[in-house]
């Protein structure tokens, strides 16, 4: 069972930063894609990609986040560099893997809570 674990959320103030960390129990060489998901709670909310990064690098951002967010990789470790966040950035943060065997996995999710 490959294991997805995220850390570094937390409570920031509008205008701030955060780095997120997600650690996949897999090489880099057996994942297609990982992505970040934030998820706001409520009823009929749903994820949405933040950001995802594939095996060839390339990046792709959600449309909420513009270019407030970047996400990049060392080797298997994926972060999400957040910055002048916002209220509306309040949400769970959820590491996403694709593995080339086409298994997905989640972690459990950090939350990020933007407020003054």
């Amino acid at each position: 069972q490959v294991q997805v674990v995220e850390s570094g959320g937390g409570l920031v103030q509008p205008g701030g930063s955060l780095r997120l960390s997600c650690t996949a129990s897999i090489s880099w060489a057996n994942i297609l894609v990982m992505a970040w998901y934030r998820q706001v709670p409520g009823p009929g909310q749903r994820r949405k990609v933040a950001a995802r990064i594939d095996h060839g690098g390339n990046t792709e951002y959600g449309d909420s986040v513009d270019d407030r967010f970047t996400i990049a990789r060392d080797n298997a470790e994926v972060y999400l560099q957040m910055n002048n966040l916002k209220p509306e950035d309040t949400a769970v943060y959820l590491c996403y893997v694709l593995a080339s065997n086409y298994s997905n996995y989640w972690g459990q999710g950090t939350q990020v809570t933007v407020s003054s």
